[in-house]
């Protein structure tokens, strides 16, 4: 894409690419421990001047949104920010959004716009190869044990992996994408401004009732103050 758009060779047999006003990315992890942000901060801050900076014009590649928290937190900021990125009213602009949550693939039946790829996989019983091909579709699970296999991960640790995965599975939620819950709420200005004064009070009490300064680590005693100064700044 960037090839194309400053007028130079593109590695395809054919191309129609149209032109974008910048390109946005989020890719890879990184932290910031002198400052006090973990990977998960640093990720949010990028994803979040993404988000106010790019218009409908742009092109955003994001990679792996909300993986630096836990799985229902990370879940809902990356449908979060995908419904935000598609709809034509808060933003609407082009983009390449890659996932591991794989429940997230039946956003294309409930977003206008969006469309699912996945990498060919072919198994055999337990084991499975990545065909390096592109096709149509989203794919129907994860494949984080495999990836860890194929990455030389001892054996008796991807064993024991899929006989916890296997424990998990029988306890999960489900979790469904209807259309309709692709819908925003309307909310104004002053509603936003008003529920978060009224809670982000009572937010930065709990975290200080909660925290032990005497098993913290100076990064962690940053990380918490960083926290908590940011919450003061936005009330």
């Amino acid at each position: 894409m960037l090839l194309a758009q400053i007028g130079s060779f593109v590695p395809a047999k054919t191309a129609s690419i149209g032109i974008v006003d910048a390109i946005f990315t989020r890719v890879g992890a990184s932290d910031d421990l002198a400052t006090g942000q973990s990977t998960f901060m640093v990720e949010m801050i990028e994803v979040s001047s993404i988000l106010k900076n790019a218009t409908e014009n742009s092109l955003i590649i994001l990679d792996e949104i909300g993986r630096g928290t836990s799985t229902y937190d990370g879940m809902s900021i990356a449908r979060a920010v995908l419904e935000y990125v598609c709809k034509k009213k808060t933003l609407g602009a082009k983009s390449l959004f890659a996932t591991h949550y794989h429940e997230l693939t039946a956003m294309e039946g409930a977003l206008d716009g969006v469309k699912n790829y996945s990498i060919a996989v072919k198994k055999r019983g337990d084991d499975i190869t990545f065909l390096r091909r592109i096709v149509r579709g989203g794919a129907d699970e994860s494949f984080g044990i495999e990836v860890a296999k194929l990455a030389g991960v001892p054996d008796s640790v991807v064993k024991r992996a899929k006989v916890i995965l296997k424990e998990l599975e029988k306890n999960k939620v489900e979790i469904k994408f209807k259309a309709e819950d692709a819908v925003l709420e309307e909310e104004t200005d002053a509603d936003i401004q008003y529920n978060f004064s009224a809670n982000g009070r009572e937010e930065i009490l709990a975290i200080l009732k909660a925290t032990d300064v005497n098993t913290l680590t100076p990064i962690e005693a940053m990380q918490t103050l960083y926290d908590l100064k940011k919450k003061a700044e936005e009330l």
